[in-house]
C-alpha cells in the first residue's frame, strides 16, 4: 500500500523559511504589520507548499459579498438572493465594494483574511491565481456570481444562459416581423456581452437577414451608453425598427434616445431589454426584457459555499441558470415591415 502523503504543517514552513510561527500566522491572518517583501515571500512558502488551513478554524457567521460596484436595481436582486440563504441558515451577509468589473483590489484580500467569514461570494468576471490561492490555504470556499465573465475552470461559479438570451431576443422581434434589428451591447471585454451578441447574430443568420455592421454597438449597461448609440441609430434614413440593448438600463436609454428623436415605443421603434429589473415593469410601455435570476443566481452562490464550508463538495462547478423571454409593451409589430 502506498504512503499517505504527509500534510505539510504550518511550523514546517515557518522553519524552512527562517521565521517564527506568530509571524506565519500573522500573514494567514492578514495582518498588516507584517513587511510587504517578507508577507510576499511568505505567501510563496505557502503556495509552493500547498497548504491549506484546516476547514474546523474558527470563522465568523457571515458569509461576506463583494461587488466592484453598487447598481441599486441590479444589485439588489443578488444580494436578497445572497442574505435569504445566509438568514435560513442563522448568518448574516457583510457587504463590501472593491476594485473593478474583473476582480476585487489586493487591498481587499487583506480584510477578507482578518474578518475570517464562512465564504466569499464574488460578483466578479474571475479571480487572479494569487487571490485564489490565499483563499484556498486560508480554508476561506467562495463562489462567483457570473454574469458578466468566463471564470477559471477550477472556481465555482453560477452563471446565466446569455446565449440563449440572446437568441430568444431577437427571435421575438423577428417573428413581430422586424427585419432591420440593431444590438447594443455590453463591454467588448466581457463574456456576457459577447455571448448575448453570438445570441443575436444567430437569430439575424437562421432568418437569412443581414446584420449591419454599424448597428452593432458595444456600450457599457448604463442608461448614458444605451442612450449616445441608439441616437446615433435612430439619426439615418434607414433606420433599425428594433433594437435588442444587452441590459434593461441601455434599454432605458434607448427609449430616452427614442423619445428625444419624437419617436414611439413600440409604435415607431421596438426595444427589448436584458435583466428583468423591478423597474422594468414600472416603464410605460413596461419593458420586453430577458429574465435573468439574479436572485437565484446569488442564492445558489451563497449555498454552494456554505457546502464546501461544512466540508461538503459541489456536483458542478459551473452552474448555468436558465433566461427567459418576458414579453410586455416594448415591443409590436413594425408599422411598415
Amino acid at each position: 500500500m502506498p504512503d499517505t502523503p504527509t500534510r505539510v504543517t504550518l511550523a514546517a514552513i515557518a522553519a524552512e523559511a527562517g521565521v517564527s510561527v506568530a509571524t506565519m500566522s500573522k500573514v494567514l491572518n492578514g495582518r498588516t504589520d507584517v513587511a510587504a517583501a517578507t508577507r510576499a515571500r511568505l505567501e510563496e512558502h505557502l503556495a509552493r507548499h500547498g497548504y491549506r488551513r484546516r476547514s474546523a478554524t474558527a470563522h465568523s457567521d457571515t458569509i461576506e459579498l463583494v461587488f466592484h460596484e453598487l447598481e441599486a436595481s441590479w444589485s439588489m436582486e443578488v444580494i436578497e438572493g445572497v442574505e435569504q440563504v445566509a438568514h435560513d441558515a442563522g448568518m448574516s451577509v457583510v457587504l463590501t465594494v472593491s476594485g473593478d468589473r474583473h476582480s476585487p483590489s489586493a487591498d481587499w484580500m487583506d480584510g477578507v483574511l482578518r474578518r475570517r467569514p464562512a465564504g466569499v461570494v464574488l460578483v466578479f468576471s474571475d479571480l487572479p491565481v494569487a487571490h485564489r490561492e490565499k483563499l484556498r490555504s486560508r480554508g476561506l470556499p467562495f463562489a462567483i456570481v457570473d454574469p458578466a465573465g468566463d471564470p477559471a475552470p477550477d472556481v465555482p461559479s453560477v452563471g446565466s444562459a446569455n446565449w440563449s438570451g440572446g437568441l430568444a431576443a431577437t427571435r421575438h422581434l423577428i417573428e413581430l416581423g422586424h427585419r432591420r434589428i440593431a444590438a447594443i451591447t455590453g463591454p467588448e471585454d466581457m463574456m456576457c456581452s459577447l455571448a448575448r451578441l453570438d445570441g443575436y447574430r444567430a437569430a439575424m443568420g437562421a432568418a437569412q437577414l443581414p446584420v449591419e455592421p454599424d448597428w452593432v454597438r458595444f456600450g457599457d449597461f448604463h442608461p448614458s451608453g444605451g442612450e449616445a448609440h441608439a441616437r446615433d441609430l435612430l439619426a439615418g434614413a434607414d433606420r433599425p425598427t428594433a433594437i435588442f440593448a444587452g441590459s434593461d438600463l441601455q434599454a432605458l436609454g434607448v427609449i430616452a434616445a427614442a423619445t428625444s428623436a419624437g419617436l414611439s415605443v413600440p409604435g415607431d421603434l421596438s426595444v427589448v431589454g436584458y435583466d428583468d429589473i423591478a423597474l422594468s415593469r414600472w416603464l410605460s410601455p413596461q419593458l420586453t426584457t430577458v429574465h435573468q435570476p439574479l436572485r437565484r443566481m446569488g442564492a445558489e452562490a451563497a449555498r454552494i459555499v456554505l457546502r464546501l464550508a461544512d466540508g461538503g463538495t459541489v456536483d458542478a462547478l459551473r452552474v448555468d441558470l436558465a433566461t427567459q423571454l418576458v414579453v410586455r409593451g416594448s415591443t409590436a409589430a413594425p408599422r411598415h415591415a
